[in-house]
């Protein structure tokens, strides 16, 4: 390694040959140095950006592992060192926020699962089979028909359609069961 000068001094040009040896020869004191300088002054300002301390110096890390990785793309013409680093730093606060707003979308969470697209065909005949349902309906005794009501779209137990109707439990049953079979023969002398 060249002698860049003191990097404690944190002179502009030192950083700058700090950080070009780092890009140019992977120099490992020099990126020591740089670490050195950089690591708290970081830490400093990503806690003013709202960071916690942990969080803080977890991007600290990746902040100096880029500067490891991408030092040769360092041009001195376009930026100083610190402001290289700093906008790296202020890139990888960005991200976090990024992520934090907007979480990993779990593939298989149910409420993703996109409905199933119910066809044309498929709703004709649902239609048809609500019309001949109806129409059987109307074909039973009242008594069955509001036993039905009651069990199937209210859904209410039998015991609670025997008490508020007045009849034996049995009686329920037996009217629901006659019911339940006069529907499936109209249903299918209707096809």
């Amino acid at each position: 390694m060249q002698n860049t000068g003191s990097p404690a001094a944190g002179s502009a040009q030192a950083l700058e040959a700090l950080l070009l040896a780092v890009g140019r020869e992977r120099d490992r004191a020099a990126f020591a140095a740089l670490f050195g300088h950089f690591a708290p002054r970081l830490k400093t300002y990503l806690r003013r950006q709202g960071c916690d301390a942990g969080g803080a110096e977890e991007l600290v890390q990746e902040v100096m592992l880029l500067v490891w990785r991408r030092a040769e793309t360092y041009d001195p013409t376009q930026a100083s060192a610190s402001t290289w680093v700093f906008t790296i730093a202020r890139n990888k606060r960005i991200d976090v926020l990024r992520r934090e707003q907007r979480p990993e979308i779990d593939p298989d969470d149910p409420a993703l699962v996109p409905d199933p697209v119910e066809t044309a065909d498929h709703k004709v005949e649902t239609q048809e089979t609500n019309g001949r349902l109806r129409a059987a309906l109307k074909e039973l005794p009242p008594e069955q028909a509001e036993l039905l009501r009651m069990a199937y779209f209210e859904d209410k137990p039998h015991s609670v359609i025997s008490a508020e109707q007045g009849i034996p439990l049995g009686t329920v049953k037996s009217r629901l069961r006659l019911a339940m079979e006069r529907l499936r023969k109209a249903l299918r002398d209707a096809v």
